[in-house]
């Protein structure tokens, strides 16, 4: 799997050498149990950078900026319990709907023909660090920017 650099992806870039990056140990344990291999996007390099960029892209002018305006116009701030409550029916109406331009074919109809390809998901045992991570409480905050950053990106257009 391709990633950006993000912190909650690879703790430190280069960690042991060139290319052998020091993974989130949740992730690499999840990459273990699940056979999946993961990647980093080389920084500034659109090839690559663009696939990972371009998604935020997608999401923040298609369904944020929309829904933020949407609810200001009731007098209603944009916060992560409105953005939950919104994601379902942009996600089946929207996203997942559309002609995708790299593919040409709407996403829902693609998974459903590519379904009869995808292997199932192995059953592991979760791994110890997996385990040792689900007995402390799950963090109501974002792993992502607060939204106040996106109010603030809102507010310059505005």
């Amino acid at each position: 799997m391709l990633f950006d650099n993000a912190s909650t992806v690879v703790v430190e870039r280069d960690a042991y050498g060139d290319g052998q990056h020091r993974w989130h140990r949740l992730l690499r344990a999840l990459a273990a149990d699940y056979g999946f291999s993961i990647r980093l996007c080389r920084p500034y390099r659109a090839k690559t950078k663009g696939k990972v960029e371009r998604f935020n892209g997608y999401l923040k002018g298609s369904f944020l900026v929309p829904l933020a305006a949407s609810l200001k116009q009731s007098g209603l701030k944009l916060d992560v319990d409105a953005a939950n409550a919104h994601i379902g029916r942009w996600i089946t109406q929207v996203a997942n709907c559309r002609v995708h331009a790299t593919t040409r074919e709407r996403p829902d109809r693609r998974l459903a023909l590519e379904r009869a390809a995808l292997l199932p998901l192995p059953t592991v045992e979760p791994t110890s660090v997996a385990q040792s991570s689900l007995q402390c409480p799950v963090p109501i905050e974002s792993l992502q920017h607060p939204l106040s950053v996106y109010d603030d990106l809102l507010e310059l257009r505005a």
